[in-house]
Order: structure tokens, then sequence, then C-alpha cells
């Protein structure tokens, strides 16, 4: 049985904000090249998993890109209604992100030294 650990485990900063009028963007960043660089390999970062983490059709996520430099990956989504809408949930965008906390990675080893927190 492969086990897994928890996407906060692993990230050292998982945050949402405003991207405009109609996107929300997500940022997951790691501190430890060596648990982002598993994490990237592991394939459970994608597209359609971060749609269903959300419970959304796929074409609701607008960009997904794995960034190197930053140790990080990020993706947009559309929102359901225009930011400020009445009955939109958050104007702001930034508290949408707790469901990537409970996201699972594969994983088989221990975490390098300290984590990656």
């Amino acid at each position: 049985m492969t086990k897994t650990r928890r996407l906060n485990e692993l990230a050292t900063t998982i945050r949402s904000k405003n991207a405009g009028v109609d996107h929300i963007t997500f940022d997951v960043l790691f501190r430890d090249e060596a648990v982002y660089r598993k994490v990237k390999a592991s394939g459970a970062v994608t597209t359609e998993a971060m749609a269903r983490q959300y419970g959304l059709q796929a074409d609701k996520i607008v960009n997904f890109v794995f960034f190197d430099p930053g140790l990080a990956f990020k993706f947009s989504v559309r929102r359901h209604a225009p930011s400020g809408t009445p009955g939109e949930p958050d104007v702001f965008g930034s508290q949408m992100y707790p469901p990537l906390f409970d996201f699972e990675i594969p994983w088989d080893d221990e975490l390098p030294e300290g984590g990656s927190k």
C-alpha cells in the first residue's frame, strides 16, 4: 500500500488570491527543492486533480504551471460569478485555499531533516 503525505505537510505556503474580476489564483510554494521535485514527479498534481479537489470541471482551471525557479506550482480558476457579485462567497479570493491542505501526494519515505516547513 502506498503511503501519502498531505500537501500542507510538504508545502511552506499554500495561498489563494484574487486574480481579477473573473479568476482566483492558487500558489503552492516549497522551501526544500527535493520535496518540490518529488511532488512534481509524483504526477498527483495535475489540472484534473485540482479541479476534482474543488468539485469543478477541468475547463474551469484556466492556467496551471509548475515554476521550477520558485519551487512552486500555481493554477487559476474561473469564478462562478464575478468578484463582488451578490452571493459570491469571497470577493478577494483569499479564503479559497483550505481544500488544498488535505490533497494527498504519494510518499513512501521520510521528509528531509526538518521537513519542508
